[in-house]
């Protein structure tokens, strides 16, 4: 199981809190340190089963400078998160070939 996890985003904690609950020892990504990759990406996505587009923080001022209203392929948006990894919303859960976004951090049970 990994989390891609963010220590100063309560959400990605709480979701954390819930995997070590349940006596899992996840590997913790610190994904704004070690931004994933366009491949690794494309991967979690797949296991999300989830548009490119639900993974987007939409919020950010960097989205709303430089990219809202900008048409961009799944390729071109892949390059954009693995280079702006701010731009990923959090926390993603993975364990095997599925995925879950931890918000609600409930939806982690899915993969407990």
């Amino acid at each position: 199981m990994k989390i891609y996890h963010n220590p100063r985003c309560r959400k990605s904690r709480e979701t954390l809190a819930i995997i070590q609950d349940k006596k899992e020892n996840p590997d913790i990504i610190e994904y704004l340190k070690q931004p994933p990759s366009e491949k690794e990406l494309a991967d979690i996505i797949k296991k999300l089963k989830l548009p490119i587009d639900k993974i987007i923080r939409k919020g950010e001022s960097l989205y709303k400078e430089q990219f809202k209203g900008k048409e961009l392929s799944d390729k071109e948006w892949l390059k954009v998160l693995s280079e702006n990894p701010i731009l990923i919303e959090r926390p993603i859960v993975v364990k095997g070939d599925k995925a879950v976004l931890g918000r609600p951090p409930e939806n982690v049970s899915a993969l407990l």
